[in-house]
């Protein structure tokens, strides 16, 4: 019996979306939830772009963007696309060719914003390329940009103003017969982006990508994601995500799938526990967990792990957990394995220690899976 059979209350009902692919991902349906992110190099610096993209992949990223400003970035592209391990979104701004030379380059999907491409025969050819190449596109609206004749009929960006840019552009995309389209309505604004992703999860049954548009540094712009997806995602509402932060794209990746982690939406690598630390603590949590971290960072499979100061939570937390590690004083704790005491370790050998249990207890939870495949 699963664990949300047992715990209902743990339940997210995902709003029911047209599924799309964007290369070889699915977005939308009954898909994962794909997260996302950009790359913030030259684009026309091909090695230093594909270095990018393979780290951000390395870390979990399903799908990568790349912004494609000049015809240089669109030559440039081709390169990239055919060495990244993950689908390539073209961003494309103010200019309508660059799309079209995006989807030559093989891109697999152009993010178009429809505040800056241009009037609707530019963006009917922008249509006819990803048709013709196999692309999908992204529906990218951003509070910052809206259409002049939006902004004078509401007077500022608004969630109201935002969704009726969104659906006059899936309106477009509709009348061209295209249908292989997600959308965004991004602000920087956590109550804005809220309320406008709600009202457009109501309007139509597209995929949505969720994002937090210029949130901020890597403290604050994961304050501000976790709670503006965070609360959207817990609603049911989402199909891709990206965390816009001024930090490495790997931080998105990391941050993203924490988010998704703590909603049961997707599961990879190891969820640590771990206590904020008081005078009661039998070794040095803090530190410990940062080196774990760093540690397990190659570790794909789903599973826990927690690492408790002392025996007033450890032992219940261990029981929760594939490995735990609950400090008890003179030097030493209590190793526990899927929930159960096993052993006594020094807090001298701790670290490599747990770090061979869960790589144990990785291989076999995969061997596992391969068996049930």
């Amino acid at each position: 019996m699963s664990l949300n059979a047992i715990r209902p209350w743990r339940n997210i009902h995902r709003r029911k979306s047209r599924q799309i692919m964007v290369g070889n991902v699915p977005v939308g349906g009954d898909a994962p939830i794909a997260v996302q992110t950009m790359t913030n190099t030259m684009t026309t610096d091909v090695a230093g772009t594909v270095a990018q993209v393979q780290a951000a992949a390395d870390a979990g990223a399903d799908i990568v963007r790349v912004s494609v400003p000049d015809e240089a970035s669109s030559r440039a592209l081709k390169d990239i696309v055919r060495e990244s391990p993950v689908p390539i979104v073209a961003d494309i701004h103010f200019h309508y060719k660059r799309g079209i030379e995006a989807a030559e380059a093989g891109a697999a999907c152009l993010r178009i914003n429809p505040g800056n491409i241009g009037d609707e025969k530019r963006v009917r050819e922008v249509i006819a390329a990803a048709r013709d190449h196999g692309c999908s596109i992204r529906i990218g609206v951003n509070a910052g940009s809206l259409e002049r004749h939006l902004l004078e009929k509401y007077g500022e960006p608004c969630p109201d103003a935002m969704v009726e840019s969104g659906l006059e552009h899936i309106r477009i995309l509709q009348d061209n017969d295209f249908h292989e389209f997600k959308i965004s309505v991004k602000a920087s604004d956590v109550f804005m982006s809220a309320a406008a992703y709600q009202q457009l999860a109501e309007a139509t049954d597209a995929p949505i990508h969720l994002g937090i548009t210029e949130a901020g540094g890597l403290v604050s712009g994961t304050i501000k994601s976790a709670i503006g997806l965070g609360n959207l995602l817990w609603s049911g509402i989402g199909d891709t995500i990206r965390v816009s932060l001024s930090a490495n794209p790997v931080e998105e990746i990391k941050v993203g799938f924490e988010i998704l982690k703590s909603l049961g939406l997707r599961h990879r690598g190891v969820n640590i526990i771990s206590c904020p630390s008081c005078a009661r603590q039998g070794f040095d949590v803090i530190k410990t967990v940062e080196e774990l971290e760093r540690r397990l960072e190659h570790i794909k499979t789903p599973m826990s792990l927690s690492i408790i100061g002392c025996v007033v939570n450890g032992p219940g937390e261990a029981l929760m957990t594939d490995v735990g590690f609950t400090g008890g004083g003179a030097g030493n704790g209590m190793v526990y394995l899927a929930g159960k005491q096993s052993h006594r370790m020094s807090n001298d050998a701790m670290i490599d220690h747990i770090v061979e249990q869960v790589e144990k207890k990785a291989e076999e939870l995969d061997s596992a899976a391969r068996a049930a495949e």
